[in-house]
């Protein structure tokens, strides 16, 4: 059961409306997909989405990353051997986890299919299906308002609300805005937009009003640990690490000095499942619950990513409305979505079918 060939393609998906945070703002979803043959003339699928202020990750640099360095060393590998290739995939260079995450996923969809399961029970079963948030992305207090009592409505009763852009008095009135239209579950992402102290006095405020907050997401810089830990300590309200934990040596500083209440787990963070699952039982050690999130992808990530979650008791939330953000669902197959419920097919692997040829804007191989 070797790898034959390793092959990438860039796909375009214009988004439904703009996708706004403290970083960036969006209005396309561009992804590399990778895919991956064995002997057997089975097919495997993952996916790299650049995110250059996050991961720093570009289409051209995921491109040279897989097609120049990491497939050259994995093609002829046996993948049943897959302790030393995931290995080989994670030391072929520093950085680019994107790039490594779409092999390493691809590698675990066909793994899965040679065992002839669903990923998720492949890689440990917890469950079988779960809800997603969904997330009202930052514009003026009015608009996000209108946008979180729409998508109550449609069926999402948890939400992720960005935050963390201007003046702490603009996010107060954003989240009060949102509050006089719905009752949802709001969780709060301000994506590295606040120093400490702002972080403190912003969550503060909030308790003393009354806002309900579920969770405050990466209040702070990613570097910052020692004012992730500031804020965590000094406020009732749970706070998540994000961009703080890409490694399972981020997720040690952090648990080690118990700077956050929780860790989001995200694929093209970590470098794909295989380091993942390490950070997963890391956090499961010392009692810290996780979420898993994404980037902007397609249901080719979003399938990965899920399946992974699903797998791990210690993931007690779910951030994948990704797929539900693009105006076209390019993939046939995958992980499947009832509004906010999120279930899988049985097939085996990760059960991607095909991607449309039209949303197909180039071509590569190793």
């Amino acid at each position: 059961m070797k790898i034959r060939s390793i092959e990438t393609f860039r796909v375009r998906v214009p988004l439904k409306k703009p996708f706004k945070t403290a970083l960036r703002t969006l209005t396309v979803s561009d992804s590399v997909i990778v895919k991956i043959t064995d002997e057997e003339g089975r097919t495997g699928y993952g996916e790299a989405p650049p995110t250059h202020v996050i991961t720093g990750d570009s289409l051209a640099g995921i491109e040279e990353a897989i097609n120049g360095i990491i497939a050259p060393q994995c093609v002829g590998q046996s993948l049943l051997n897959r302790e030393n290739l995931l290995h080989t995939i994670n030391k072929a260079m520093v950085r680019n986890t994107s790039a490594k995450a779409a092999v390493d996923c691809a590698i675990y969809d066909l793994l899965a299919q040679h065992a002839d399961m669903p990923l998720y029970q492949f890689l440990g079963g917890s469950t079988d299906s779960f809800d997603t948030d969904y997330t009202v992305s930052v514009n003026e207090p009015e608009e996000m308002a209108e946008d979180a009592k729409q998508f109550n409505q449609d069926g999402f009763s948890v939400q992720k609300i960005k935050v963390g852009t201007g003046a702490i008095e603009d996010d107060l009135k954003r989240i009060r805005a949102i509050r006089e239209k719905t009752d949802c579950t709001l969780r709060l992402d301000a994506n590295q937009g606040w120093t400490a102290k702002e972080a403190v006095y912003a969550i503060s405020r909030m308790e003393d009003e009354g806002l309900n907050i579920e969770l405050v997401e990466q209040p702070v810089k990613a570097h910052d640990i020692q004012g992730l830990k500031y804020v965590t300590d000094h406020t009732y309200t749970p706070i998540m690490a994000d961009e703080s934990v890409f490694s399972p040596q981020d997720a040690i500083r952090v648990l080690e000095m118990r700077a956050a209440d929780l860790i989001n787990i995200k694929l093209m963070k970590a470098g794909g499942i295989h380091q993942a699952l390490i950070i997963a039982k890391l956090a499961e050690a010392y009692d810290i619950p996780c979420m898993t999130g994404s980037m902007i992808e397609t249901k080719v990530g979003i399938s990965a990513a899920a399946h992974f979650a699903a797998s791990q008791r210690i993931i007690t939330r779910y951030d994948f409305d990704a797929p539900l953000l693009l105006a076209e669902d390019i993939v046939g197959g995958g992980v499947q979505f009832d509004r906010a419920r999120m279930t899988f097919s049985g097939t085996a692997g990760l059960g991607i079918e095909s991607i449309k040829d039209d949303a197909v804007i180039g071509r590569g191989q190793a």
